[in-house]
């Protein structure tokens, strides 16, 4: 036993030399990596005869040995961290205290290696490594080498975002089950633009808590910073989290306000929401947490009646679902609320998802605690669902005079792609100003729907300026192959 400790002693040793000196062939590298990065060989010209004496031959030589060093610098880290694996499994049975040093060497060596793969990435490439790599037969054009980095990674400063946007080329070197050489994670073209935010919500320590900055993940989203990139940090979560109440209580009922944080909004409760207090939550759906009063009759009762024409832009659920008896089955909902369209949904066997962001109030945790399924997407994002598979799809005091014309026909466009031939489009009091109805109805009329309902009354709040529109249309079967 005192052998074997010695031994474990003595490999620790050679392991804390090997990781003083791979430290310093380190720095050296990120302090050439750095400097290149800011002085290009051309700036170190001092004038043209002098550029001229310099054989490029001769720095295409130099790039590839430094090209040769950083490789072997790899290699060298790779085996160290193999051997440190198996000693690690032969000492952890005899609990050594070394196992524990050594578990962390392992991981000062593999961010080690991590740093110096990102300078080897920075690091340009040459024409004949150029050459040789374009002879490799099925590698995705992304993975082969360029002669110059245009890499989205190379554009951020910090270290998990480079990390993250890097395409991942498969560790077998063959095409994986989905047929691609790598992953490719991906993120908005926006995140550019709002570089300086990015760079501060990917600014955490790796497996530590998150900050609690949902608020500007989702101003990034709407800014179209859309899909954001993934977190090696854990989300933070309600101090004193409740279980929720059940499935036959839950959908009329307040959520426990301690399943929700509440730092980012002005009311730091449900009842505060329900309080009809207008300024304190998305102005566009004031009411839509007092369930009792507002949201119960909605859909099942008429509310909004033009006392004029005795008109409504408000259609109920059961006229909708008879256009199609037994066929409509499952739907989204891409609205902003708390979920009661869903809710109401249940009640005739129709599974339904929300669309929401917490504009104001926390709409997606209200929907979740009422036991409905929150849809957390922006309006740039395109449907996270396959083409012809959707029965309904329902929008309400969303989609609005607000919106670009040349917007709303993408929109469209992509309904029309997850809506099955013969699902249901349910437009529910769409409002605009009057000069604008027509436009707007252009763009409805452009999907060549069967009109069920179609019915244009006076929004009567606002000095007969603006009109509410409503249909429900049906795709029709197109006869494409």
């Amino acid at each position: 036993m005192a052998r074997a400790s010695v031994f474990l002693k003595f490999r620790t040793r050679r392991w804390v030399n090997g990781l003083i000196f791979i430290l310093g062939i380190l720095a050296l590298l990120i302090c050439g990596s750095t400097l290149s990065r800011f002085y290009s060989v051309r700036s170190l010209m001092v004038t043209d005869t002098f550029s001229n004496s310099i054989n490029p031959e001769s720095q295409d030589m130099t790039q590839s040995e430094v090209r040769i060093t950083v490789e072997t610098v790899i290699q060298k880290i790779q085996q160290e961290l193999k051997e440190m694996r198996e000693l690690s499994m032969e000492s952890s049975s005899s609990s050594s205290p070394c196992s524990s040093a050594m578990l962390k060497f392992s991981v000062v060596l593999a961010d080690i290696l991590g740093h110096i793969e990102s300078v080897q990435a920075s690091l340009p490439v040459t024409e004949g490594t150029c050459q040789q790599s374009a002879e490799i037969k099925g590698i995705h054009p992304l993975l082969k080498p360029k002669l110059q980095s245009d890499e989205p990674s190379s554009y951020f400063l910090v270290e998990e975002i480079r990390k993250y946007v890097k395409i991942k080329p498969n560790r077998l070197g063959k095409q994986n089950f989905m047929g691609a050489n790598g992953t490719f994670t991906s993120i908005g073209h926006a995140c550019f633009s709002m570089k300086k935010k990015l760079e501060d919500y990917m600014d955490y320590d790796i497996g530590d808590i998150c900050q609690d900055d949902w608020k500007l993940a989702q101003l990034l989203m709407v800014h179209g910073c859309d899909p954001l990139p993934r977190r090696r940090c854990f989300a933070r979560a309600p101090q004193l989290f409740s279980k929720p109440f059940p499935i036959n209580e839950s959908m009329w009922k307040l959520p426990d306000d301690r399943n929700v944080r509440w730092s980012q909004y002005r009311c730091k409760n449900f009842s505060c929401l329900a309080s009809n207090s207008t300024g304190k939550g998305f102005f566009k759906c004031a009411d839509c947490f007092n369930l009792s009063h507002h949201e119960m009759p909605r859909w099942i009762q008429l509310i909004n009646l033009d006392p004029s024409s005795n008109l409504t832009s408000d259609f109920l659920i059961p006229e909708v679902l008879d256009i199609k008896p037994g066929e409509i089955r499952i739907g989204l909902d891409f609205s902003v609320g708390t979920g009661t369209f869903a809710a109401r949904m249940t009640e005739f066997n129709v599974t339904v998802v929300s669309a929401t962001i917490n504009l104001g109030a926390p709409f997606s945790e209200m929907i979740a605690l009422r036991g409905l399924v929150p849809l957390y997407l922006t309006i740039n994002q395109r449907l996270p669902f396959f083409d012809n598979t959707l029965d309904l799809i329902h929008t309400t005091r969303f989609l609005d005079g607000w919106i670009d014309f040349v917007l709303l026909e993408f929109v469209l466009y992509d309904w029309d792609r997850v809506l099955r031939p013969g699902g249901l489009l349910w437009i529910d009091s769409f409002f605009c100003l009057k000069e604008d109805l027509d436009d707007y109805l252009d763009a409805f009329r452009m999907l060549r729907y069967k009109k069920h309902k179609w019915v244009v009354v006076p929004k009567l709040d606002k000095d007969d300026r603006e009109v509410f529109f409503s249909a429900v249309l049906e795709k029709p079967p197109r006869p494409f192959g």
